[in-house]
């Protein structure tokens, strides 16, 4: 550890509804992708952690799952529980918001938020898509009077603005502290869960809006051999019909998904992969709270 980054250190929690940009702030934050991204709702499902350590301090982000209304399945009770965990142990929160753009999802989380009783900032994003910058000020003024906030940021996630005075923000809320990673580390989550995050994220993006949230990843080998990381993994569906529109006609779908994940992997390990891919069936897997527990939904 660099004993020279001294300053403030602390838990930052990102929170919000689904598909408001949470994991793409945390990526432009951290400069590389860690959390994986798509404009289908409900794409993380598991908080990840993110560190970022400057000069002045380290920042514990952790991009958690929208919290939500969608369906009473024990996967949806799983997600929902994991963002709200994510607000008991925290030095601050991040609650991000869309720009112009207020459902009951957004009052949901916001009821979250405020029962945990933690200082938050209101980070507004996609500013970037408002042609008239005027309509912003009373969205602003409207979202102030709803809770009482640090302060509120309106940024462009996707475009970085506003994103280095926001840390600055997040930093000057934080307490003094030694950092706990070194400089160097950017997560504690393993690369064997970003195997299997980044081959949910071919899933979540190539097909249509209900087929994702049937899909999940299992790995079942990652072992390096000889310089190349060796990953077999296993997609499964809740029906035959599902595991039929993945593998596509002749496999080309499959091959098609294996073949960019694979792409994606090699950028973010940084050496050759070899990925072997296959589909299975486990019946009604997101409404079983033992199967999502053997298939890493734990909060454990």
């Amino acid at each position: 550890m660099n004993d020279a980054i001294t300053g403030r250190c602390g838990t930052v929690a990102i929170v919000g509804r689904p598909n408001v940009g949470k994991s793409t702030l945390l990526n432009r934050i951290l400069g590389q992708k860690l959390a994986i991204t798509s404009h289908k709702a409900q794409t993380t499902r598991h908080s990840i952690l993110g560190v970022k350590t400057r000069a002045e301090g380290q920042i514990l982000f952790v991009d958690t799952p929208g919290i939500h209304r969608r369906g009473e399945s024990a996967l949806n009770r799983y997600l929902n529980r994991t963002a709200r965990a994510a607000l008991a142990d925290t030095d601050l929160i991040l609650f991000v918001v869309e720009a112009l753009r207020w459902t009951e999802e957004d009052e949901q989380a916001l009821a979250a938020v405020a029962r945990a009783g933690v200082e938050c900032i209101a980070v507004i994003n996609k500013v970037d898509r408002v042609e008239d910058k005027e309509a912003l000020l009373p969205f602003l003024q409207t979202l102030g009077e709803r809770h009482a906030f640090r302060e509120l940021f309106p940024v462009s996630a996707a475009r970085g603005s506003q994103v280095e005075a926001l840390e600055q923000a997040v930093l000057a809320a934080l307490p003094e502290g030694e950092p706990i990673f070194p400089e160097d580390q950017l997560t504690d989550r393993s690369e064997r869960f970003f195997a299997a995050e980044l081959l949910r994220e071919q899933l979540t993006q190539r097909y249509g809006e209900e087929l994702p949230y049937r899909t999940t990843v299992e790995i079942e080998r990652f072992e390096a051999v000889d310089g190349r990381y060796m990953i077999n993994a296993l997609i499964w569906v809740e029906r035959p019909g599902q595991k039929a529109i993945i593998i596509g006609k002749q496999g080309e779908s499959l091959k098609a998904t294996a073949t960019q994940a694979r792409l994606e992997m090699q950028k973010l390990f940084d050496c050759p992969v070899h990925l072997e891919v296959w589909v299975k069936i486990k019946k009604s897997w997101s409404s079983d709270e033992a199967a999502l527990a053997r298939l890493g939904y734990s909060e454990d």
